[in-house]
């Protein structure tokens, strides 16, 4: 009789639903994917990274998955704006940090601040939240790193103060200035030609600046190429924020030919007319200098336009952009004589 209820007892167990079986199991909780891409040396990254991040992943817990994607090299950048336009973001609109919840992008302080928890309130009562199914995905989450083995001290590098970011907008600032300054003495010396009151030919160590001038302009070009073309940081100093600047979409010129390389083409071209002026004595040696005006006239003035952008577009500046703002600037001016003396000439021949 024992063996019979003993029987009938397990009979009964098996013959349970599975769901009664499980009802002591706690179900599983649902999770939320995001992925931040963020980059070194960016405040706002830092600004997210440190103080809205952590609260949220205390709050959630396990519920929470972060992964953190770092920019370092041109080709993340890229693929960062390719991940953009698929989610309808243009260039201009693409920006670090830039947080990715499920097909939604949040891009900037403002937005993960602001709209973050309520996405993931509103998907973890819809059951959880997997990675988009993007191509662009598949490389850049390789390299993620989970938010709870982030640690500040070991991955952030040390951010430049207050001091240091005002010095640089100020210094951008000067130089817009300056280079507003010589090309309204440029246009007063030109209109002076006209009255027939050219400049003099530059005469000792000015002479000699030209040449030196373009050398060291096109050795910061040459960094800055490197730097585009080898994916490397750039080192920056106490002033400015140049990978900032390099990662930004006016990095290039019509989104195709690295600014650097611009400026090489530029600095190469002017250094060959100064050497064509000492070497030959032809028809193109005697109106060298006015090339090399139009040259640096035309630098001086995307000088102008980039810095325009670092300051009110990207708010951030590069000590290599400026200092050869400053380089070209100071080629146009020594260049003034001849342009003046081939306008006097041209205009008593009239």
């Amino acid at each position: 009789m024992r063996q019979f209820l003993i029987a009938l007892f397990v009979l009964l167990i098996t013959s349970l639903p599975s769901s009664v079986k499980a009802a002591d199991r706690p179900s599983e909780q649902p999770i939320v994917h995001t992925v931040l891409f963020w980059s070194n040396g960016c405040p706002y990254c830092t600004e997210v990274l440190t103080n809205i991040l952590p609260p949220l992943q205390d709050k959630y817990n396990s519920q929470l998955s972060i992964l953190l994607v770092e920019l370092v090299t041109l080709k993340d950048v890229d693929n960062l704006y390719a991940l953009g336009s698929t989610l309808g973001r243009s260039k201009e609109q693409v920006s670090v940090p830039f947080l990715l919840i499920g097909q939604t992008a949040l891009i900037g302080v403002d937005e993960i601040q602001n709209q973050l928890p309520g996405l993931i309130d509103e998907h973890i009562s819809a059951g959880g939240l997997e990675y988009p199914d993007l191509p662009q995905l598949d490389d850049m989450l390789a390299k993620g790193l989970a938010f709870t083995s982030f640690d500040p001290n070991v991955h952030l590098l040390p951010q430049a103060g207050t001091n240091s970011e005002s010095i640089g907008m100020a210094l951008a600032w000067g130089i817009l200035i300056f280079m507003g300054i010589a090309l309204i003495l440029a246009v007063v010396m030109i209109l002076r030609a006209f009255q027939g009151k050219p400049l003099r030919d530059a005469r000792g160590w000015l002479g000699i600046a030209i040449p030196v001038l373009t050398i060291i302009g096109l050795g910061a070009s040459l960094y800055l190429t490197y730097v585009e073309f080898t994916h490397t940081r750039a080192f920056c100093g106490p002033v400015g924020d140049c990978n900032t600047v390099q990662s930004s979409p006016y990095a290039k010129l019509f989104g195709i030919i690295p600014i650097g390389v611009v400026g090489t083409l530029g600095y190469i071209a002017i250094l060959v007319t100064w050497l064509w002026q000492r070497l030959r004595t032809d028809q193109l040696a005697k109106v060298a200098g006015i090339v090399m005006y139009g040259m640096a006239l035309f630098g001086t003035l995307f000088s102008v336009y980039l810095t325009y952008l670092e300051l009110f577009v990207i708010r951030a500046v590069c000590i290599w952009c400026l200092s050869s703002a400053v380089i070209i600037t100071a080629l146009m001016l020594l260049n003034l004589p001849p342009i003046t003396q081939w306008l006097a000439v041209s205009d008593e021949e009239e």
